[in-house]
């Protein structure tokens, strides 16, 4: 079930956040964030919109999605997704990605553009190529991966006009 998110979900999402950020393969987010500065950024306030995916009263992803920029830009949507490391491969990422592009159609968005899609992340990327993203550009070196060193970030877009 896909559902907004809480206040109270955020003691589930924030192991994920803080696991997945520490990594250092997928957001270039500070490691040292405590739990408060985490939740300000990730629950986004209106017209943003952050959401849930939980089976079994366990979180197993979450997104957050709105406008890319403020006033002559709010026309074009973004988001950004987590999913638990031990939901992996089960198509969370896809389910979320689905309700992400269905809810910038349904509030009218022309486009969404991901900022900033790591490129070894190359499940991710297969990801929204699928559901119909291009790579419109790559800023090479501009991501420092813990394991990969400096690696390039793909911007990604898909029009819904």
């Amino acid at each position: 079930m896909i559902r907004p998110a809480t206040v109270d979900d955020w003691p589930q999402i924030w192991p994920v956040f803080d696991e997945i950020v520490r990594a250092g393969e997928t957001y270039a987010y500070p490691t040292d964030l405590t739990s408060e500065q985490a939740q300000a950024l990730w629950l986004e306030p209106e017209p943003g919109h952050t959401v849930v995916l939980e089976e079994s009263g366990t979180i197993l992803g979450t997104a957050k999605m709105g406008p890319n920029r403020p006033s002559y830009g709010a026309h074009i949507g973004t988001a950004s997704f987590m999913v638990s490391p031990r939901a992996r491969g089960k198509g969370v990422g896809r389910r979320l990605g689905e309700y992400v592009v269905q809810w910038h159609r349904d509030h009218g968005f022309r486009g969404i553009q991901f900022n900033a899609v790591v490129e070894t992340n190359t499940a991710a990327v297969g990801l929204w190529q699928a559901l119909g993203f291009e790579i419109v550009g790559t800023v090479p070196g501009a991501f420092r991966s813990k394991a990969h060193g400096y690696v390039g970030l793909h911007v990604m877009f898909l029009d819904l006009a």
